[in-house]
């Protein structure tokens, strides 16, 4: 059927990854029911990792990185999706150890293909991604433990990420108070844009671990860090609020109390954007291009094409990434 441009992530045989555009054939992608022309992905943390040769994301390379693609529908062996279909393929194992978007074809079970929400457009749902997926299911999951707005300011950390930046954005349309955790001072304005009311500097987020409490600040939060910080997030929710946890750019491991969880009923909830059903992915995904849908997208994304892509794989293994990054595959 031809070939097709993928970035692809290569092992030397010392234990050092290097990426670079290369030309595969189509009869090489894996088995699966449908066969969809990538018009566009998105740079995400976990791409990241696995294009840096991280064995806990991707076991076998080389591999094509990608965990998120939005495109058309080439060929399908399935009645519900047909040739033509604009589609969105998000989690699952796409990127992982199934190659993924970052190649301008992809070959996946239909068991992980949504047909885009009429609300959003192919480009719209990558900027998105995602990052907009698990920053909506930490929102939706908050509320349903009884958040609402009105009360004290929603945390978000690591706001100036993909995740970070696009719960800020949701949260402030949906009429919260939001104060945003960054250890990038010089983003504050692009905060305020967003819908901050409030610019929280890391460190102060990084202060009083060794304190069973904090003050009680915060009526909920968004965490995409992880480590320390997110047990102090813990330490300093208000009465009976709660966190949802997403990320771990922060590390995995920090040192927990029970003292927060008896004295004032907090609740630390996990957020799992990859393995939910796909039902409720398609729940998410009309929410964000109806009732959540979030004007001036744009304002969230720096867009780039494969030839770029090593280049934002290095800043944002360096932390120097704000916003989401739109892959433009054609």
């Amino acid at each position: 059927m031809g070939s097709f441009k993928a970035l692809q992530v290569s092992e030397d045989g010392q234990g050092h990854f290097a990426s670079r555009i290369v030309e595969r054939a189509i009869d090489e992608l894996p088995a699966g029911e449908v066969l969809i022309r990538v018009r566009y992905s998105s740079l995400n943390y976990k791409d990241a990792l696995s294009a840096s040769g991280n064995r806990g994301v991707t076991r076998q390379y080389p591999h094509t990185p990608g965990i998120d693609a939005a495109g058309v529908v080439e060929a399908s062996s399935v009645a519900e999706l047909k040739a033509g279909d604009e589609v969105i393929v998000t989690g699952y194992d796409l990127g992982m150890n199934t190659a993924g978007g970052f190649g301008q074809y992809i070959r996946v079970p239909a068991a992980w293909v949504i047909k885009r929400p009429q609300g959003l457009s192919l480009r719209d749902s990558m900027i998105l991604g995602t990052a907009g997926l698990t920053a909506a299911l930490c929102v939706e999951k908050l509320e349903r433990a009884g958040l609402e707005p009105g009360a004290a300011p929603v945390l978000v950390t690591g706001a100036t990420g993909g995740v970070g930046s696009i719960a800020v954005a949701l949260l402030a349309r949906l009429g919260y108070t939001v104060a945003a955790m960054t250890g990038k001072a010089e983003q504050g304005e692009l905060l305020r844009r967003l819908g901050a009311s409030q610019i929280v500097e890391r460190s102060v987020l990084q202060a009083g671990t060794e304190k069973a409490l904090l003050k009680e600040q915060w009526g909920g939060a968004v965490d995409t860090v992880g480590g320390e910080i997110l047990f102090n997030v813990v330490k300093s929710l208000q009465r009976g609020a709660s966190v949802a946890c997403c990320g771990l750019t922060a590390g995995t491991q920090f040192s927990a109390s029970v003292l927060p969880f008896i004295l004032r009923g907090v609740n630390l909830l996990g957020v799992d954007s990859v393995e939910i059903p796909l039902v409720e992915k398609a729940s998410m995904w009309d929410k964000l291009s109806l009732q959540w849908r979030l004007p001036h997208l744009d304002e969230l994304a720096e867009e780039i094409d494969l030839q770029q892509l090593p280049g934002a794989i290095e800043r944002i293994l360096a932390g120097q990434q704000v916003g989401r990054v739109l892959v433009r595959l054609d």
